[in-house]
């Protein structure tokens, strides 16, 4: 059966080697060594939906990092969030990651893995951390970077999620994602739910929410987490 942790959150900065980055930091109050997932926002930013994914990670007995790449900022207004995301340095951005990355390293004290995950935004920097950290597994939600040739320095294992109707992570998009894992050889599975749009995970939005494809993605997610980052009991939670 599995195990719901009590847990705690909080507002925090995420420091290493005199870098910091802010966010909101969930974890189980219960374990003294747990595994770790560096949690990635939407196009949003850090909203109450991704500290809600944030606290059923720790429930189900992560610790989980979720990092604010707008500093602050969030909105509800989709050519806002387009603004926002158009505007963010890829590079300040990756920077960030790494030291939430480093911090949750440190954090560990190599008695558990790191993970990251993410969505739509947060699903391209899921890749693109993983391909430019030392992490242990990622779990990506319908986001692709333009330029697959990062895939060759993918790190981990990883399970990219997506949806059928998906219009801007199309189906194509994803099969082209597939060939790049297979011809890389990387240990990597894609898998596509059909009938499902973009953002389908995210039940803050009834208009794409598909509530029996969330619950499979987050229970394969949190087994994947679970196997790769070695520690933990599974929580349905």
């Amino acid at each position: 059966m599995a195990i719901e942790h009590p847990t705690t959150a909080s507002e925090t900065q995420f420091i290493h080697g005199g870098k910091s980055v802010g966010g909101y930091l969930a974890r189980p109050t219960d374990l003294s060594s747990a595994p770790a997932i560096l949690l990635i926002h939407e196009w949003w930013g850090l909203n109450d939906h991704i500290k809600d994914i944030a606290n059923r990670y720790a429930r189900a007995g992560f610790i989980t990092a979720a990092v604010d790449l707008y500093h602050g900022t969030t909105t509800k207004d989709s050519q806002e969030a387009a603004r926002l995301m158009s505007s963010l340095p890829p590079e300040r951005a990756l920077d960030d990651l790494s030291t939430a990355v480093n911090f949750l390293r440190d954090q560990q004290q190599g008695k558990a893995g790191v993970g990251v995950t993410g969505f739509c935004m947060g699903g391209v920097y899921t890749l693109l951390t993983a391909c430019t950290n030392q992490v242990d597994a990622a779990v990506a939600f319908y986001g692709i970077p333009d330029d697959l040739s990062v895939i060759k320095n993918l790190s981990c294992p990883l399970l990219f999620i997506g949806g059928e109707k998906d219009q801007w992570i199309t189906v194509e998009k994803m099969k082209r994602l597939e060939a790049e894992l297979n011809q890389r050889g990387k240990e990597a599975e894609v898998r596509i739910y059909q009938g499902a749009d973009h953002a389908f995970f995210n039940d803050t939005r009834p208009e794409v929410y598909s509530p029996q494809d969330a619950a499979d993605a987050w229970q394969r997610a949190v087994e994947f987490f679970s196997r790769h980052l070695q520690k933990g009991q599974i929580a349905t939670a």
